[in-house]
């Protein structure tokens, strides 16, 4: 024993300086080198449409003649968007965030960048860049905006989008295009949808909860299904979209009403119909839950469960049912309006 700790310390005196008998564990990759600038606590900042939210960038040090870069990376183009550049004592705002975005600089080292009014497109990934001639260096933070996926496809039946279409559309229903990292959440979440949809990146996938022969078979595993990358011009598919919280009020009026009708109605009391993003967004964010087929802005007639129950189409899950789109001149349905 007493020869077995003697070579012990004979080992560690012979180990060059710096050495340790600790080693990382092969393939653990070394840890990033910050010169100046402090790595975030927490790299992922949690926010919803219409807050403000910060993303932190502190330095430890100021080094002479720095810039400090604040950028956006957009994965649908492999490029990255300049959005502020300073020098600690001015600074340059650029692009489509220009107005709503500002330095916090709440002490000399502070140059963490503050969104007001979050907007869908915010989410992604930022970078803080710390601009110093040979000593360049960066930290990454992601904006995550907590929402809702759900599948769109137009009046006249599924796959008739092509990507640009497909994006124009959720546009139009208060949403953007899911981006992979949401659609995937809301599978594991438990959406389960058949039809194959365009997600932001140009890919088009397809989430599966149960496998069943009409989606893939029994035999594939549950999953997010893709199809990869598409011609955005030729292909037609789905589209899979995203929205948040909303800055405003869904509300339900009963009536056996036509869609002109119940367009009316909203418009009475200073409202309007209710775009299918909006009611996604007040069935998950205020749980809205009702019974009631209702009109909305695009002509379809849906319905918020948050308690499913039998009467209420007897699916055990709750979620926004749909009737599709019915012929505008049926006196059947009330109206979800949207005031904000």
């Amino acid at each position: 024993m007493h020869r077995l700790l003697l070579l012990g310390c004979l080992w560690l005196l012979a180990a060059p300086p710096g050495s340790s008998i600790f080693q990382r564990p092969t393939g653990t990759p070394a840890p990033l080198h910050l010169q100046y600038l402090l790595e975030p606590l927490h790299p992922t900042v949690h926010t919803q449409r219409g807050a403000t939210a910060t993303l932190p960038c502190v330095l430890r040090a100021l080094p002479r003649n720095y810039r400090v870069k604040w950028s956006k990376v957009e994965p649908a183009n492999y490029g990255e968007s300049i959005i502020i550049i300073t020098n600690g004592l001015f600074h340059k705002n650029y692009g489509p965030l220009s107005p709503r975005v500002r330095l916090r600089h709440s002490h000399r080292y502070d140059a963490s960048l503050t969104i007001t009014d979050v907007a869908l497109e915010d989410e992604g990934r930022y970078r803080c860049q710390l601009v110093n001639g040979l000593e360049d260096e960066s930290i990454s933070l992601t904006l995550h905006l907590e929402g809702v996926v759900f599948p769109y496809q137009p009046s006249n039946g599924r796959y008739k989008f092509n990507y640009h279409e497909a994006k124009r559309a959720c546009e139009q229903q208060d949403s953007r295009l899911a981006t992979y990292q949401q659609l995937y959440k809301a599978w594991t979440e438990g959406l389960d949808w058949c039809n194959a949809g365009w997600i932001l990146d140009g890919t088009v996938h397809y989430p599966i909860i149960n496998s069943r022969e009409p989606c893939g078979g029994r035999l594939l595993l549950p999953g997010v299904r893709t199809y990869g990358a598409r011609d955005k011009q030729k292909d037609r598919f789905d589209a899979f979209c995203f929205t948040s919280a909303l800055q405003g009020q869904v509300y339900f009026i009963r009536g056996h009403l036509n869609f002109k009708e119940a367009g009316q109605a909203c418009r009475n009391q200073g409202a309007a119909l209710a775009k299918v993003g909006q009611l996604y967004s007040a069935w998950k964010f205020s749980q809205l839950d009702r019974c009631d087929g209702g009109w909305l802005a695009d002509g379809s007639v849906r319905y918020p469960i948050t308690m499913p129950r039998q009467r209420c189409g007897g699916m055990p899950e709750p979620g926004v049912r749909s009737f599709g789109f019915p012929s505008k001149e049926m006196r059947t349905y009330g109206s979800y309006c949207f005031v904000g």
